[in-house]
């Protein structure tokens, strides 16, 4: 397929605005490239016609609620009756976002600046002397706010160090 005139031109003079209109619907950086790449698809095999009309962006706006809508449409489901009942159930995944509540209520315990520490420390994987860098302090800083906040987390949450321990093994 060829492209549309005039296609390529609105993609990329309004893709970002899209985008962040997509982004806003969804919550989710990679649903709304998914959204934005679904309503572009179905907007270029009408391209003429929708640019004809006048108001492309806004066709794509409407063409993105309803594919929206369809992707959140309840399935019907078919159950079907099993000739024996499974005898183990499966494994329970709910541990992982406890996990993830302990460790949001541990960190807002630490000052932003241990937060700030422990993320490019242990998250960006940088060293003591990026850190210091990147936060206009000493590494002698960087090195007494790790262990401050280290601590912190382990008086908080020591059901932390047990989780992270078993991801290790």
């Amino acid at each position: 397929m060829t492209d549309p005139e005039g296609f390529h031109e609105f993609v990329t003079a309004r893709g970002v605005a899209l985008s962040r209109t997509a982004f806003l619907l969804t919550g989710d950086h990679h649903t709304a490239a998914d959204l934005v790449q679904e309503a572009l698809a179905k907007t270029a095999a009408r391209w003429r016609r929708i640019a004809a009309g006048g108001n492309p962006e806004a066709y794509v706006r409407t063409v993105m609620l309803n594919q929206l809508r369809t992707w959140r449409r309840p399935r019907r489901l078919a159950f079907f009756a099993a000739a024996e009942v499974p005898e183990t159930a499966g494994p329970d995944e709910s541990g992982g976002s406890d996990r993830k509540i302990m460790l949001a209520r541990a960190l807002a315990v630490l000052t932003p600046r241990q937060r700030a520490v422990l993320y490019l420390r242990f998250y960006e994987d940088l060293s003591e002397s990026q850190v210091a860098a990147r936060l206009n302090c000493s590494v002698g800083t960087v090195k007494r706010h790790t262990h401050d906040a280290l601590g912190r987390l382990r008086a908080v949450a020591p059901q932390l160090l047990g989780a992270s321990e078993e991801a290790r093994s």
